[in-house]
């Protein structure tokens, strides 16, 4: 049964996803996917331009409406109130009044979700120093770095400090130091128990900070567990050469997929069961006419997971 309209029942999981499908047109977009969030969990999510993450947010706050299939969050149907309520959309373009100071955005933000008085006072309080901003408050949005403007939308997000927070690419654009301070802003929540839902297209940043991580393509979710499960899952304990060759042309694609590899930015790239399978590769290098300027030998990470399964970058 729903948690009734207005509330929200910690029984039910943050957020649950079952068959979820959504066309537009002739393109499905979201092509049923089932999915469960923990309580106190960070998930992240990866997966190729175009594999249907944006469309899976956008289900989630109740912004795009389902062919079929249900998304309840913390037991409510997603755009209800006590969904809303619970629930804080960071999304990657900056949702902000540049006219506005850091204060009055958070003002303004927190009245939108009902919050009024000293209770809007202590959350804007609160925002502020989660933010580092609190030296700033009095500071119009527009004249902000990039990086403080991107801390003020991610305060503005969760003003009404919900139990569940989605959030898209928050790093987009920023500098190393302002993203380790949005790391560390991350991981604060987490660390208070907020469920998180995190996008990302840098590897290193679903594994500094999610749990568990799904990743995404053609509208399903193909792989789905810890960093670690990912790997071995998907590699068990085999280790990965990495080849480079002076020539690029067609006759080295085809002998790196004849020896069941594959070119990823002109870099060859092999799995194998034991180191000393480096000689034979290179020997048969050498009989092909092939020379090799670099090789190296690694375990899998989520990268080589992330390529393994969907044959693409993050970016394509």
């Amino acid at each position: 049964m729903p948690a009734p309209a207005g509330s929200i029942s910690s029984s039910f999981l943050p957020l649950q996803i079952e068959g979820l499908v959504k066309r537009f047109g002739q393109v499905t977009a979201v092509d049923g996917m089932t999915l469960e969030l923990r309580n106190g969990e960070c998930l992240g999510l990866l997966g190729p331009n175009g594999a249907g993450k944006s469309t899976l947010i956008r289900s989630i706050v109740g912004r795009v409406v389902p062919d079929a299939g249900r998304v309840a969050v913390f037991g409510s149907t997603a755009n209800s109130a006590a969904a809303r309520a619970a629930l804080g959309w960071v999304p990657q373009e900056l949702a902000l009044y540049p006219r506005l100071t850091c204060k009055e955005n958070l003002e303004a933000f927190g009245r939108y979700h009902g919050l009024a008085g000293s209770g809007l006072q202590q959350a804007v309080a609160w925002c502020l120093d989660w933010s580092s901003l609190q030296d700033r408050e009095g500071e119009l949005a527009k004249n902000l770095s990039g990086g403080m403007r991107r801390r003020l939308n991610m305060a503005a997000g969760i003003i009404h400090r919900p139990k569940l927070v989605l959030m898209d690419e928050p790093t987009v654009g920023v500098d190393p130091q302002s993203r380790n301070r949005i790391f560390e802003m991350i991981e604060k929540l987490h660390g208070e128990g907020t469920a998180i839902i995190y996008t990302t297209h840098y590897m290193e940043e679903a594994e500094r900070l999610c749990d568990r991580i799904a990743i995404v393509d053609h509208g399903r979710i193909i792989a789905l567990g810890t960093n670690e499960e990912l790997v071995e899952n998907t590699f068990a304990s085999r280790s990965q050469i990495s080849a480079r060759f002076t020539s690029q042309d067609g006759g080295v694609s085809a002998w790196v997929e004849h020896r069941g590899g594959r070119l990823v930015d002109s870099t060859a790239e092999f799995t194998v069961e034991r180191p000393t399978e480096i000689a034979g590769l290179l020997d048969d290098a050498a009989r092909a006419g092939f020379e090799v300027i670099d090789v190296s030998l690694r375990r899998p990470n989520l990268e080589s997971v992330f390529l393994h399964l969907t044959g693409r970058g993050l970016r394509e």
